[in-house]
């Protein structure tokens, strides 16, 4: 091509912006490549948090959040408002990532407009689909959507495939194991006051998260319950639970678990803070995806807070371990790695089977190779 290749990214969530962070420095670094950011703002607040750090200036912000959102809210505004966009700013390429509804609708206004969409994190399969809710629909709707598939493990690919996909998949790696070169450091001063003056010498820390719309319920009462038992029963952990803003997550939590005797109940984090606070931590309680593809990259085991994950390759591997939803399992197998040294270690050394640390590098290499400028990446392994 004699000019730029005009990427556009669309994202709109704090996971999403996570992910993004490293494939837009290294899109920025190529000089084939013009690289243009928008957001949807589905997350407004924790959004505005990772673009600050990552420092990340959208050229253009949809704002479509607003108080109490449904799904419905945000697949109507963020389509109006990207379809208008797009015809504006006619990209070659549109990018979206993971399977957020963000992602969708990105996908969708793309096609409507014409204009080719790559994957970042395609091909993730619970084979649910409500379970992750809405999670599971979003990304098989973006998989038939997009022309280039961004697939993090072979895994994946081998869904994409099973479903009749035939071309432009690029096993890459996941970009979050990037993220991880940037945010990570042995002299880390935490941002968050309380991480800042919290002492974690001979303490096991227990990191949770969990803010899924199907655990939002009897399922997050559950996930609580399992939380006071294990902090009461044993002296040396604390559960530090920095708590999701959407104001049903935080009608549970708080009057569970506020005030019970080494249970800090934070407000979010940002992801320096969190990636830090995962490599000093003992283990993670998570509902989080994301979560599942980092904590391997620092020796730390994983339960996790659902009944089906869509990286089963994490508990192939053994850094992850299903612990579903009900109190008492959830007590049993956490009770199990603070008891259980052998069971610990195993899973703490296990290898990362999501990336290398070059995923950016090779979507980067794949987006040239389809416009005709470089050769394929070599695939991630």
């Amino acid at each position: 091509m004699s000019r730029l290749i005009r990427v556009l990214s669309v994202f709109g969530t704090r996971p999403e912006a996570i992910k993004m962070a490293p494939l837009l420095k290294e899109m920025g670094k190529n000089p084939h490549i013009e690289s243009l950011v928008c957001v949807t703002a589905q997350h407004r607040e924790m959004l505005d948090q990772m673009l600050e750090v990552f420092g990340i200036k959208p050229h253009f912000d949809l704002n479509v959040m607003k108080e109490r959102q449904t799904l419905v809210d945000v697949t109507v505004s963020a389509l109006t408002k990207l379809h208008d966009l797009l015809g504006e700013v006619k990209p070659d390429l549109v990018l979206v990532q993971g399977d957020t509804t963000t992602t969708f609708v990105g996908a969708l206004a793309a096609f409507y407009n014409r204009i080719p969409v790559g994957h970042v994190e395609a091909g993730l399969r619970t084979h649910n689909r409500y379970s992750p809710f809405p999670e599971e629909i979003n990304r098989r709707l973006t998989s038939v959507l997009a022309s280039l598939h961004f697939a993090p493990t072979r895994l994946s690919k081998e869904n994409l495939l099973r479903e009749g996909i035939r071309s432009g998949i690029y096993v890459t790696g996941n970009t979050v194991v990037d993220v991880l070169k940037y945010t990570v450091s042995e002299d880390y001063v935490f941002h968050n006051d309380f991480l800042k003056n919290f002492d974690f010498s001979g303490k096991r820390v227990i990191l949770v998260t969990a803010h899924r719309r199907e655990n939002i319920g009897t399922p997050l009462r559950n996930i609580c319950n399992a939380l006071k038992r294990i902090a009461t029963e044993y002296e040396d952990v604390h559960v530090i639970f920095p708590v999701h803003m959407n104001p049903a997550v935080r009608e549970i939590v708080f009057p569970l678990l506020a005030g019970t005797e080494r249970v800090h109940l934070l407000d979010p984090i940002d992801v320096f803070d969190t990636h830090n606070l995962m490599a000093k931590c003992y283990m993670i309680l998570t509902d989080s995806g994301g979560i599942q593809e980092e904590a391997p990259g620092l020796g730390k085991p994983v339960l996790v807070l659902r009944e089906n994950t869509e990286r089963p390759e994490a508990v192939m591997a053994g850094t992850a371990k299903i612990a579903g939803v009900e109190e008492e399992r959830i007590y049993e197998e956490a009770k199990k790695l603070l008891e259980d040294e052998s069971e610990y270690q195993r899973m703490a050394r296990a290898r990362n089977p999501f990336g290398d640390g070059r995923a950016s590098e090779r979507i980067v290499k794949a987006i040239l190779h389809e416009f005709g400028l470089s050769e394929p990446p070599e695939e991630f392994e």
